[in-house]
């Protein structure tokens, strides 16, 4: 289990739990499970969920499971499952031997549907799954029965034996629940059980043919491993009677299930089904595009498992659906990295600088502090030289009022090393546009301050243009320029909500020579630019890529003063 990052704020589950507990519900014993499906990464959707039942497991001495709900072998791969529990164990949790899939209950779960056949509480349905569509009736009206729902168990039996022997092609047969097809409920019209599917299992093989329906498997395999609480988001609320339904006519353990809202977060989707059509349509470069909401999305951009952890344990348990500010998680993000982060210098955007009346050759090594959040994280050596690189948008002709960067005649501290004056500016000649400055310093104001007493307005990072390294920087934005970008009534694609601009990618960077050795996933906060992430996927020892994890710039802590101000 993860360590604890701050004191668990109670919720209706916990409490739940706690009156259980008091009440000696299942012998004192806490069991909960995480059950995805691997048919896609994981998304920071489930990292709610994860967190929730690793943590509820934790704080009552109890387990939890990592169950991979493995019903459905066409849309299921071996590398959605690894991905999976990388996930799981990157955002600090371990299940230890409590590692299970629902295809090791496959043969159990044959046999509870033989026990519903002979009671009388299945049959083998015939009818085409359109068929079965048009059968099911709508909110508005009742269904109707099939058919062939009043065949015998002799009959049903010998079908559904037929059924996993092979002897029938996809889709000829289903097996079907017999509850009521006038229920209120759809999901209790007599749902599908079993369909023919021949697919080679990740697990099994060919070895079966037939497959076990979710809602059949999914409540039955909870009950197998002795599950106590079984926490899913709302949109399983009116499975629960399904599930219930199940559970009772076999007459095995029933765990308790309990739905909380799932997370819904600004200028991002979370469906499954959206993010793999973004993959397959190549909006993105992958599932771990650092754009994408997906786990291995935000370890690639540069998140941390201690400010997801954070996150989700902020924004609660509620019953009802809510959206979450994507501010807030970018927030938990800075106020993590804050107190981790090394301070390095960057230059995105170069424009040279020569220091003319500094020394031809010299190098001096100044010392520059590691981290003012953090003294223990001492300091470092970066070289100053005569020729630099600053930020070219630190630099204006012709500056506006409460531009207190440089401009012609104007004097700026270099944070870490000395004051420095411009006294005259290089033009492409074609363009116009400015290539490089001219400028003094003042030898006595080593370390950035002056000892006369007098000030600036203006500090400015910069690099050594002869010891910096060649950089390429990847500024991250909002995938979805809408805050909430959903298919519109008219039809209208989400995909329409694409930002154009949430990937700008910078080629001319200039970095400190520090980060030379610089490791893959390292986080540091380049001065007065925000955090970034050597990328750890096309990162190599000749080639620096940085995603921006995020900017300097807290949006909530604005929402937030905003709110108090009222």
């Amino acid at each position: 289990m993860a360590q604890r990052d701050s004191i668990p704020a109670p919720n209706f589950i916990r409490n739940i739990i706690a009156e259980d507990l008091k009440a000696n519900k299942n012998e004192g014993r806490v069991i909960t499970r995480f059950p995805p499906e691997p048919n896609g990464y994981l998304h920071i959707g489930h990292a709610k969920s994860i967190c929730l039942n690793f943590n509820l497991a934790a704080e009552n001495g109890g387990t939890c499971h990592l169950r991979f709900d493995d019903t459905n072998p066409s849309k299921e791969e071996i590398e959605y499952i690894e991905s999976i529990k990388k996930d799981v164990q990157w955002l600090g949790f371990n299940w230890g031997k409590h590692l299970y899939y629902t295809s090791d209950y496959f043969e159990k779960l044959f046999d509870y549907a033989v026990r519903l056949i002979k009671d009388g509480k299945a049959y083998v349905d015939s009818l085409s799954a359109d068929e079965i569509r048009k059968y099911r009736g709508t909110l508005t009206e009742p269904g109707k029965d099939s058919p062939y729902r009043g065949r015998s168990s002799g009959e049903n039996l010998d079908l559904f034996e037929r059924m996993r022997a092979g002897e029938y092609e996809d889709g000829a047969h289903v097996l079907r629940a017999k509850i009521d097809m006038a229920s209120p409920n759809l999901n209790m019209r007599d749902p599908t059980m079993y369909r023919i599917r021949r697919a080679v299992h990740h697990r099994t093989g060919d070895r079966w043919c037939i497959y076990p329906m979710y809602d059949f498997a999914h409540c039955l395999s909870d009950s197998i491993e002795g599950i106590t609480h079984s926490i899913c988001t709302l949109e399983f609320e009116d499975n629960r009677p399904l599930y219930d339904w199940f559970l009772e006519e076999l007459g095995v353990h029933h765990p308790q299930q309990i739905e909380f809202a799932r997370l819904n977060l600004t200028h991002t989707v979370l469906s499954k089904r959206k993010l793999i059509e973004l993959v397959k349509d190549q909006h993105v470069t992958g599932w771990d595009d650092p754009r994408m909401p997906t786990i291995s999305g935000l370890r690639r951009r540069g998140y941390t498992p201690e400010a997801i952890r954070d996150f989700c344990e902020r924004i609660g348990v509620a019953k009802r659906d809510s959206m979450v500010d994507v501010a807030l998680l970018e927030h938990c993000l800075r106020e993590n990295l804050n107190k981790k982060s090394p301070r390095v210098m960057a230059v995105l955007n170069p424009l040279r600088v020569v220091i003319d009346n500094y020394p031809e050759g010299q190098v001096e090594e100044l010392e520059a502090e590691n981290n003012p959040e953090d003294p223990d994280m001492g300091t470092r050596k970066v070289p100053f030289s005569r020729e630099l690189y600053i930020e070219q948008e630190d630099f204006r002709e012709d500056p506006p009022k409460k531009f207190f960067r440089l401009a012609p005649g104007r004097e700026v501290r270099l944070k870490h090393a000395y004051y420095v004056t411009c006294v005259s500016v290089i033009k492409n000649e074609k363009t116009g546009a400015v290539t490089e400055l001219h400028c003094t310093y003042d030898s006595e104001t080593r370390g950035g301050w002056s000892k006369d007493g007098r000030k600036v307005k203006g500090t400015l990072h910069w690099v050594s243009a002869a010891h910096a390294l060649k950089a390429e920087v990847r500024l991250y934005d909002h995938l979805f320029l809408k805050e909430n970008p959903i298919e519109a009534k008219d039809g209208t694609d989400f995909k329409a909500d694409l930002n154009p601009d949430s990937l700008e990618t910078l080629t001319r960077c200039r970095v400190e020579p520090s980060l030379a050795d610089v490791q893959p996933a390292s986080r540091y906060q380049f001065l007065r630019q925000g955090y970034f992430c050597l990328d750890s996927a096309d990162s190599s020892p000749g080639l620096l890529v940085f995603n921006r994890t995020a900017t300097l710039r807290d949006t909530w802590a604005k929402i937030q003063k905003a709110q108090e101000k009222g």
